[in-house]
């Protein structure tokens, strides 16, 4: 796995892109849950040190979306709520 995401890394550094890694979460019973929900990504130190920024997606309140990013070296914590429909993605605040 961390041979692969090096290999994510390099690729975007060389090409100057973007590459977006998604990640399942666990329930998390050893207390150290980052504040949301009891919940833990799967993947431990190999997907955290591979990782530039983490952003943490919920369900809201009927069809809205919440995107908290959480950890980032450039951007501070901060949440936003959007929708995505057969426009697009909607900002709703």
């Amino acid at each position: 796995m961390g041979k692969f995401l090096r290999n994510l890394q390099k690729i975007s550094d060389e090409h100057k892109i973007v590459v977006v890694v998604t990640n399942k979460v666990v329930a998390n019973f050893d207390g150290n849950n980052f504040g949301y929900n009891d919940k833990k990504p799967i993947g431990g130190n190999i997907m955290a040190h591979a990782s530039q920024t983490l952003l943490f997606l919920r369900k809201g309140y009927k069809n809205s979306r919440i995107c908290r990013i959480y950890d980032s070296p450039s951007q501070p914590e901060e949440e936003t709520t959007f929708s995505i429909t057969k426009y697009g993605i909607e900002d709703l605040q």
